[in-house]
């Protein structure tokens, strides 16, 4: 191998994708905290696999990379996903007029694809996938200035930046407290080593294979991307399955899969502590759903004749998409992003015109949020995130749309975005209601009760699987073995409260939820409670204090 062409490029790009679905687990355990929210493996994966969507034809590397780019671009999800898809964009500029690609601009692609990832970022943390993204184009740089390198050694050029960000990976404990604390390394920095490492195998012709039984990738939030031009079984078949409490964890529901894989093609299973989300192509829809009854309740379930409604499976064309677009006739219009029933109807309420569903271990991706903006009736749309992990793809989704404004708020928790539009003014300016609902997000304080997913140590305190944590702002403040006595705690927390809204969950009763409510009353009687059946998965209590 001297230089590198399009075919070669693209088989690298999906030789690491596969290496990160192969390693998507490892990677989601990576995650610092104990609370379920470990995916980053899944997000990394969902990004980076859109590029097996792309045909293998390409004349140029220069054209390669820029519809890789684009497509990864709009299938990103959260943070990492985002920062990877940036990386990409930058390969694709460097790379923009090349036939093929070769030591010297392969150091290109590497810098451009840092620099732009770091102008993503507002302010850059030591210790993160950026550091090891700039740790491995500060070698490739090193190694072109040495002289050491041609095009004849590209393998062991790639090979020697790639090392680089295995030593950069392995240093970041010493730069983040918190991954030293708990005994890991950066999540994100994990994938982009493993992305990296998927890719050399593949310079060196033993590219990843994938070790599951799906072709597919892209089944988190949008299955209508799924090519069904050579499937044969007639029925796409999807469901989410809310669990009983008997199998909530980890791979509790293996003999589903292995149902599912044995009677149908274009598998897709996701299984997280709470839900099982699946979809498959087969002749026996019946089946599949019988058997997801045995996990828990169906929360949606759907079947389409796909000889009929073939249209309906396929990527969106361009023409299909702009179907959904909606005339701009409004002044000012809302996207917000949400799960459970409750707390969708709450932001329609306040005036929320596109609720998409996502939060924690569900992110949407870039063309979710762009598709939520293009079908809101407006000239103005205001973006809530309501999420840390999804801002960063909100901000790439505003980009991407040109006919209207977008204003993306960063809005960390449901209870920023609930705030935010309460302080809404219709006849105020843009930059009137931005500064207003700005001020409302710093004025409410966020709480929330999930449980551990894993055994850890954080500042000291020993957590236990199974056991309950109570969130104060996005960070670890109590750990209790019930929901109650961490409410209770939390309560303790509340300054002088006036206003109290508390969401409670799917898996929690009514009965629970008022003696939540008692046991915030009973530190608060001065305090306005009200509690809704927000319906959310992985949170017991959604709390918003102001």
């Amino acid at each position: 191998m001297t230089r590198i062409d399009a075919k070669t490029f693209l088989s690298m790009l999906v030789s690491g994708a596969n290496a990160l679905e192969n390693n998507k687990e490892k990677i989601n355990n990576m995650n610092v905290f104990p609370v379920p929210d470990g995916d980053t493996g899944i997000n990394m994966t969902l990004t980076l696999g859109a590029v097996r969507r792309l045909e293998n034809n390409y004349a140029t590397v220069g054209a390669c990379s820029s519809d890789a780019a684009s497509v990864v671009l709009r299938s990103a999800r959260g943070n990492s996903g985002a920062i990877l898809s940036l990386f990409l964009r930058g390969f694709a500029k460097e790379f923009k007029n090349s036939v093929s690609i070769g030591v010297a601009e392969l150091a290109a692609g590497l810098r451009r694809g840092c620099d732009e990832a770091y102008k993503a970022v507002m302010k850059p943390a030591e210790g993160t996938i950026l550091t090891v993204m700039r740790k491995s184009a500060e070698e490739a740089e090193d190694a072109v200035k040495s002289g050491k390198y041609s095009d004849k050694n590209i393998t062991e050029f790639f090979t020697r930046f790639t090392k680089a960000a295995e030593k950069a990976l392995e240093k970041t404990p010493e730069q983040l407290p918190i991954l030293k604390e708990v005994g890991v390394v950066d999540a994100g920095g994990c994938g982009f080593v493993t992305a990296l490492k998927g890719m050399l195998s593949a310079l060196k012709k033993k590219p990843v294979e994938l070790k599951n039984s799906s072709d597919e990738i892209e089944g988190v939030a949008d299955f209508a991307e799924f090519d069904t031009e050579s499937i044969t079984f007639p029925y796409c078949t999807e469901c989410v399955v809310e669990k009983n409490p008997k199998f909530e964890g980890e791979d509790k529901a293996r003999e589903l899969h292995e149902l599912i894989c044995s009677i149908g093609d274009s598998v897709v299973f996701i299984e997280d502590e709470k839900i099982i989300k699946l979809h498959v192509h087969t002749d026996h829809p019946g089946k599949v759903f019988e058997k997801a009854c045995e996990y828990g309740m169906l929360a949606t379930a759907k079947i389409e004749n796909m000889r009929n409604q073939h249209s309906e499976l396929l990527s969106e064309s361009k023409e299909a998409r702009k179907s959904k677009v909606a005339a701009p006739e409004n002044t000012y219009g809302f996207v917000t992003v949400c799960m459970g029933k409750g707390i969708s109807d709450t932001f329609r309420d306040l005036g929320a015109d596109t609720v998409i569903h996502g939060g924690q271990t569900m992110n949407p991706s870039t063309q979710d949020l762009m598709d939520g903006i293009l079908s809101t009736p407006a000239k103005t749309v205001f973006v809530l995130p309501n999420n840390k992990n999804i801002y960063l793809v909100a901000i790439q989704a505003s980009k991407l749309v040109k006919d209207r404004d977008v204003i993306v708020l960063n809005t960390k928790s449901v209870p920023q975005g609930i705030s935010a539009m309460i302080s809404f003014e219709p006849e105020a300016s843009a930059d009137a209601n931005l500064e207003a609902m700005e001020a409302a997000i710093s004025a409410v304080t966020s709480m929330s009760i999930t449980h551990a997913v894993r055994n850890t140590t954080i500042e000291g305190e020993k957590i236990k699987s199974g056991q309950m944590i109570g969130m104060l702002n996005g960070s670890i403040e109590c750990v209790a073995n019930s929901s109650i006595d961490c409410i209770d705690k939390l309560a303790k927390k509340m300054k002088t409260p006036s206003y109290i809204t508390l969401f409670y969950g799917a898996d929690v009763s009514e009965k629970d939820a008022t003696e939540a409510e008692n046991a915030i009353k009973a530190r608060h009687a001065e305090a306005e409670i009200v509690s809704i059946c927000g319906g959310q998965p992985v949170y017991d209590f959604i709390i918003s204090v102001e």
